[in-house]
């Protein structure tokens, strides 16, 4: 048996208020892997919780079937959860840890053919005597698992299961994951902060950012059209192409997308796409380039939607069956503010926070410059290194607006990374001719919000 679970406009908050899961809405169809996925301390963990009935939920409705289950202990909600840390009891061997919860569900039943047929399944017959001192970090994880799996759930909950072991264990029992869910086909919800384990494993990925849920859609979807810049660079290796432009519209020429030193020219006639850009004439946007959507050529092998630039190369990372070239195109990078941080940034334009009795001079004068920087964000003025946010307008949170500097922001070198084979032979400070194929072109508003491709269209995911 699975199980369907539904959560409508959950929230949790802790001491001071704010709130670690903000209004979220997901459904989880019964038999489906759905991932969790989102940086450390974004909320992952307390939705997991909350499904578990480890965590109460402070507002908004939990199903489980349809039926209503905020107030259902965890002992009736019949799932199974799979902790980070493995949570092995150290005094019992591995065959006493999977039986226990069966001992505990029917005191008066042998667990020993549901142990032994779980470790079958898992290949851990041969571990079935020894303590969880006496296994390795992917046997006492896999021991854990079958602890989860001999109670035949209606749901597994994996709490980063993998974030312990090592890289090459951890692909391993990745697949092994994988093949084992859907060989039972028991609802499974995963959390992790690994964008690759995300996109392997879950049949839908969810999104959240401090507590937000950013968009919701199978692995394909979300990496070919986010709904805003942070799944957009959250989600790809390597990290998409963020750069700033202006849109220029002229009446009597062609449209272009400046970037600094070089510009896009948007090829004619314009798709749909790019004739809902003129609304932005004027305005800086954010651009989004994948690596894979800029190759190395000469204009005169351009082919139908692709458009020249030329890059300096600044750095090679050599991966073997690839290489990831940085190159130096004259552009502005868009710093997106805080993007691995789990929730925006904490201070409100207009909004000024509470003097505390006894702060010093210093603290009021940095007080009030903050307030002074966000009356000058409300009024849009320019200034040197300004990027947008990715807050969800609609959601309490308005948008911040960083005033440090693109340079004083970590980066690697250049402002383009383009993906190429490993025959094309490079050098440092070689000046390449590059052709953008602008049909994978991303365009984001200052807010974060995609704008091209059009949020209407949908990508074609059975081609």
């Amino acid at each position: 048996m699975t199980r369907a679970i539904t959560l409508h406009d959950v929230s949790k908050s802790y001491t001071r208020g704010a709130r670690v899961v903000d209004r979220m809405s997901l459904a989880i169809t019964p038999g489906e892997f759905l991932v969790l996925l989102g940086p450390s301390g974004c909320g992952k963990s307390t939705v997991l919780r909350m499904i578990a009935g480890l965590e109460e939920i402070d507002e908004g409705s939990l199903f489980l079937d349809g039926e209503y289950a905020n107030e259902l202990p965890p002992s009736e909600r019949d799932m199974a959860m799979v902790f980070q840390n493995f949570a092995l009891y150290p005094s019992m061997t591995s065959r006493d840890n999977i039986g226990f919860p069966l001992r505990i569900e029917a005191p008066g039943d042998d667990p020993s053919p549901k142990v032994d047929a779980t470790a079958r399944m898992l290949g851990i017959e041969d571990l079935l005597d020894r303590f969880p001192a006496q296994l390795s970090g992917g046997e006492r994880q896999r021991v854990a698992m079958g602890r989860a799996i001999a109670r035949r759930p209606s749901a597994f909950l994996m709490d980063e299961p993998l974030s312990n072991l090592d890289a090459k264990l951890r692909n391993h029992v990745r697949a092994e994951i994988s093949q084992l869910t859907r060989k039972l086909g028991v609802t499974t919800v995963y959390v992790t902060h690994d964008q690759s384990e995300a996109m392997s494993l879950g049949d839908r990925v969810a999104v959240l950012r401090g507590g937000v849920l950013q968009q919701v859609g199978t692995p394909r979807a979300v990496y070919s059209l986010p709904e805003n810049v942070f799944v957009a660079a959250f989600i790809g290796t390597p990290r998409i192409n963020l750069l700033r432009g202006l849109v220029r519209a002229p009446l009597d020429g062609a449209m272009t997308i400046s970037l600094g030193k070089q510009f896009l020219r948007l090829p004619e006639p314009l798709s749909l796409d790019h004739q809902l850009l003129r609304v932005q004439q004027g305005r800086e946007v954010i651009v989004g380039l994948r690596s894979e959507a800029v190759r190395i050529a000469k204009p005169s092998a351009a082919r139908p939607g692709e458009m020249p630039l030329t890059g300096l190369v600044e750095h090679l990372e050599f991966q073997g069956h690839e290489v990831l070239v940085h190159f130096n195109t004259g552009s502005r990078p868009a710093v997106v503010p805080e993007l691995e941080a789990p929730r925006p940034a904490p201070a409100r334009p207009g909004v000024r926070r509470r003097r505390r009795e006894g702060g010093t001079v210093l603290e009021r004068l940095r007080e009030r410059a903050g307030a002074l920087r966000a009356g000058a964000e409300r009024t849009g003025a320019e200034r040197p290194g300004a990027v947008a946010t990715l807050d969800d307008p609609g959601r309490p949170d308005p948008t911040v607006v960083s005033s440090a500097p693109a340079s004083a922001e970590p980066r690697l070198p250049g402002d383009l990374i383009v993906r190429t084979t490993p025959d094309i032979r490079l050098r440092h400070g070689m000046q390449v001719p590059l052709l953008v194929d602008l049909a994978h072109l991303f365009v984001f508003d200052q807010h974060g919000r995609r704008i091209c491709p059009s949020p209407e269209r949908l990508p074609d995911l059975e081609e």
